[in-house]
């Protein structure tokens, strides 16, 4: 199809377009309306496809069949245009709620409108400055992947005090009969840690305090919204508390080491340890380098507001991605949903909050591109099928074009290269985070201890 395309950029972050279709091509739509409707419906006194032209606008009107030929010729002339302009919208195009039919013989000339992510003006353009891991294994590091080791030889004895109470963090034995609501919850001696991740707060905040022995109701409620409707969910259940459990760690000697690990001492298991935690930075730490790049560029733009209808977008191809994972993993957004207690609103604005700031980001990205000069090229385009995989690149590029998606693949290869740029010029500090983590863990600790 061959059209010609203008275009003005408005500050509302709206594509104003112009498309001009030549008289010749206008009059080849016309002509397939014709045809499709010839052969789409069977007019009496003539064979399937052979009712001329005045007898199919005697029955089904001439005005009907340029506005087929008109929707053709607009369906067909937006991926056209989107190519040729480079344009990415957040929307489908607007043609206005009633645009002019064709008319035979003559240039068709029909404005759209395309609203498109904004363009947003960085604090600087300058490389970014982030903190990494170093690519060796720290003694730190070693030392947190040995206690996870260790972990799983920890036994659990009874608290033998029958003054001590329940504690967050304990590990108890419970049973809990489910008197309303709670069906998931109840069991008889269950054993599960004492805390709010695996358990519902108002359950945790009830068990605390309880002695061994002890039955307690607890009872709490949830809201949540269904609609413009808030809904109450009761929960009731009945708490006897049968023991108070503490772990017991063992000692990591050369005997532990070679009976739990196969190792012949302490000192071959740590190498063994620093080995898989430095195969393991080989594979993590260029892709956790590309994260902290991209997120310390979009603090440049943490001011932006970002549109709705873009943060929408950004908004449901995270959603595709999750329930595309789950799938694989063989769950549904329920069971998900179910296993973690997590409530629907409170992960969808959860979800919401994440898609506003990968947005962000992309704006940070394409505000540096276009500062940089990046740009993608025929070849760069080309590579990116070719890359994929696909089992015919001049087919699948067809596709996109005929689509209107080959735009997105210029603005992902954009993006690509300035963030290839950020991690070939960041300025990296490395610092031990887990000793940092270590650190302020037991500083918090000593400080509770001493206001006590």
């Amino acid at each position: 199809m061959n059209i010609s395309v203008t275009a003005e950029r408005p500050e509302n972050d709206k594509v104003v377009v112009t498309i001009t279709v030549p008289a010749a091509e206008v009059d080849n739509y016309v002509n397939q309306a014709y045809k499709s409707i010839a052969r789409r419906y069977q007019f009496q006194g003539f064979r399937r496809g052979r009712a001329p032209r005045p007898v199919i606008d005697g029955i089904v009107g001439r005005e009907a069949i340029l506005a087929d030929a008109t929707n053709d010729l607009l369906n067909d002339a937006q991926p056209i245009m989107l190519d040729e302009l480079d344009l990415v919208p957040v929307e489908r195009p607007d043609f206005g709620e009633d645009p002019s039919l064709v008319v035979e013989h003559e240039d068709y000339v029909v404005t759209a409108t395309v609203t498109v992510p904004p363009e947003v003006e960085l604090d600087s353009y300058d490389a970014v400055a982030i903190n990494m891991p170093p690519q060796e294994a720290t003694e730190a590091e070693i030392d947190l992947q040995i206690e996870q080791l260790l972990a799983y030889q920890v036994s659990y004895e009874d608290v033998e005090d029958e003054d001590r109470t329940a504690e967050v963090g304990d590990i108890i034995t419970v049973d809990i009969a489910n008197k309303e609501g709670a069906e998931d919850l109840a069991g008889k001696n269950r054993t599960m840690a004492l805390n709010a991740d695996s358990l519902p707060q108002e359950l945790v905040d009830g068990i605390v305090g309880m002695k061994k022995g002890e039955v307690k109701e607890v009872t709490w409620s949830r809201s949540h919204m269904h609609g413009d409707h808030e809904h109450v969910h009761n929960y009731d259940v009945e708490v006897t508390l049968n023991a108070i459990k503490v772990a017991v760690k063992p000692e990591l000697d050369d005997e532990l080491a070679k009976k739990s690990f196969g190792f012949d001492t302490v000192e071959e298991l740590r190498d063994a340890v620093k080995e898989e935690i430095e195969e393991d930075k080989q594979r993590s730490l260029p892709n956790l380098k590309e994260d902290r790049v991209v997120e310390e560029l979009g603090k440049r733009a943490s001011e932006v507001e970002v549109p709705e209808a873009y943060e929408n977008q950004v908004f449901q191809e995270l959603a595709n991605e999750f329930l595309t994972s789950l799938q694989r993993q063989g769950m549904s957004l329920d069971m998900y949903l179910g296993a973690r207690q997590i409530d629907t609103n409170d992960f969808l604005a959860d979800l919401h909050a994440q898609a506003a700031e990968r947005a962000r980001q992309g704006l940070a990205l394409d505000a540096l591109a276009k500062a940089k000069g990046f740009v993608a090229t025929a070849e760069d385009v080309l590579q990116e099928f070719v890359k994929a995989g696909v089992e015919n690149v001049e087919a699948s590029m067809e596709e996109f074009r005929n689509d209107g998606r080959i735009s997105a693949i210029r603005e992902s290869i954009r993006r690509s290269k300035a963030v290839k740029w950020l991690v070939e010029n960041a300025e990296v500090t490395e610092v031990d985070e887990v000793a940092e983590r270590r650190a302020a863990a037991d500083a918090e600790e000593t400080d509770s201890e001493d206001a006590e």
